[in-house]
This record gives C-alpha cells, structure tokens and sequence, in this order.
C-alpha cells in the first residue's frame, strides 16, 4: 500500500479509538500486532489492544486532537499534536493523580503490514500532564 493508503488506515484507526467501535481492530490490525505503549501486565498485542480501547471507551477518557499533522513514508505512519484528554484520577507512574482534563503533546508511531497496523509506539508528555493534574509541583531552579 502507498504511503496515502496507510495515513488512511491510521485514520480510520484514530476514528475506531474515538468511536469505540473496536470491532474494526481486527481489519485495521495484523493478528500478531505488537503495541508497545501497553501497560505492564496487561495482554500483549492485538488482545491488549482491544482491551485497552474497551477500558478507554466505558470510562469515557478516549481524548481527541486539538490540532496534529500526520506524516507517511513508505511503511511508516508518525501522527504528532496536541492532545486534549480526560484522567479519571489513580496511581500513575507511582504518583496519585487526581482526575481532570488536560493537553499534552503526544505522538503515535505505526508502522504498516500490506495496509494493515502491524506496529504501533505512542510517546506522550506524561510530566505535562501530571503538572496539570497537581500530582507533581515544579520547584525553581537553584543556581
């Protein structure tokens, strides 16, 4: 598939997260799918996924872009912007965060098998996030 073809594919991927239709993840998703930005312990690939998607669309945290711009080559799909998302407040990270909206940077990497997700990475400014939420206090630099 060309690079259009597989910027498509991640936004048809972006529209299943939003709508929590996960019953598309097995169309859009090679069967042996490996997502990195799963949490420990939770089930590996296309199953860790679909239960992740499940979580985020009963607790109503799914998040959307306020702005981002997606960039194709090849094999290779980088989605990077700001995203405006829902905490519903627990431990993260090792650090209680309460619940509240805020916006982070974030970006998600895919990469594509014959027009299917086969790969997916996502980076997010976590420290942002927990700053806005009040879990972390910034302190002056000493110099």
């Amino acid at each position: 598939m060309d690079a259009q073809g597989n910027k498509d594919v991640v936004q048809q991927f972006e529209e299943m997260v939003c709508s929590g239709d996960v019953g598309k993840l097995d169309v859009l998703c090679t069967p042996d799918m490996v997502n990195h930005s799963l949490a420990p312990g939770r089930p590996s690939g296309i199953e860790g996924t679909r239960e992740l998607l499940n979580e985020v669309r009963f607790s109503g945290r799914a998040g959307r872009w306020l702005h981002s711009i997606v960039v194709a080559e090849d094999d290779m799909v980088i989605q990077f912007g700001v995203r405006e998302a829902e905490w519903t407040g627990s431990t993260f990270r090792g650090f209680s965060t309460p619940s509240g909206n805020y916006c982070a940077d974030a970006a998600f990497v895919y990469r594509l098998v014959d027009g299917r997700i086969a790969e997916r990475w996502a980076v997010r400014d976590d420290l942002a996030m927990m700053i806005q939420l009040g879990a972390l206090t910034p302190t002056a630099a000493v110099g």
